[in-house]
């Protein structure tokens, strides 16, 4: 398993070094940039592992997602929170796709953006006081949300959400299944597909949601946090 693992690793780098990743610069959808170097979030999130989520599977959701929308004139100029948000409003084969290619592009765009190199301690403002009012405590949230990205059978996220009420709940997905698509906000979550940890981890992925805590972003979940409550 190690080894069809460090395969895999190996030649989505060498297509990422070839330029086969590329998203052209007319499509609508684009692969955003990591706003931290690949090696940026080591030791808890080493590079090897970033450059083939963010350079290969991200960047193949793009391109699966520009090729599903190619043509199809009733999605034109929607942006992907749009189509999420809606998606039984779509056609049978085009709802599929954007379920879930558009749906690896959404939830792996907010994954990079809420983890720093600068991150792990706690919330502070309105969102500190809203976990603590929610939950009893940070050190509680913290317990249900690593409980929660345990309790995810084979592939999905777990997510903070804030609902039409403006209350968070802890809450998971399948595959590449939002919250968006329920009606909610998502202000944060955590990647527990395989290749999410593999490269580092193995099978041990309490041991990567331990990790994961040390690199939260929690002055973005924060802006987030007061974004979806207006």
């Amino acid at each position: 398993m190690r080894f069809r693992y460090d395969f895999l690793a190996t030649a989505v780098l060498l297509a990422a070094s070839a330029g086969h990743v590329a998203i052209a610069q007319d499509q609508p959808f684009q692969l955003p940039p990591l706003p931290y170097a690949y090696d940026a979030l080591e030791p808890y999130i080493d590079a090897q592992t970033l450059k083939v989520h963010h350079g290969g599977h991200h960047a193949t959701y793009v391109r699966n997602l520009n090729a599903a929308v190619a043509g199809r004139p009733e999605v034109a100029g929607k942006t992907i929170e749009q189509l999420l948000a809606n998606l039984d409003a779509l056609p049978g084969d085009l709802r599929t796709a954007i379920r879930n290619n558009g749906g690896g592009h959404y939830n792996h765009s907010l994954y990079w953006q809420i983890m720093s190199p600068k991150g792990g301690g706690a919330p502070t403002g309105e969102l500190a006081r809203a976990i603590e009012k929610t939950f009893g405590s940070f050190a509680r949230f913290q317990e249900e949300f690593t409980r929660a990205a345990l309790g995810v059978f084979g592939s999905g996220w777990a997510w903070l959400t804030v609902d039409s009420a403006g209350q968070l709940r802890v809450e998971t997905s399948a595959n590449q299944d939002t919250p968006l698509s329920a009606g909610r906000t998502p202000i944060l979550c955590i990647d527990v597909w395989e290749h999410a940890y593999y490269l580092r981890y193995q099978n041990r992925r309490a041991e990567y949601i331990k990790a994961f805590y040390n690199v939260i972003d929690w002055k973005r979940v924060g802006e987030l946090y007061l974004t979806a409550r207006k």
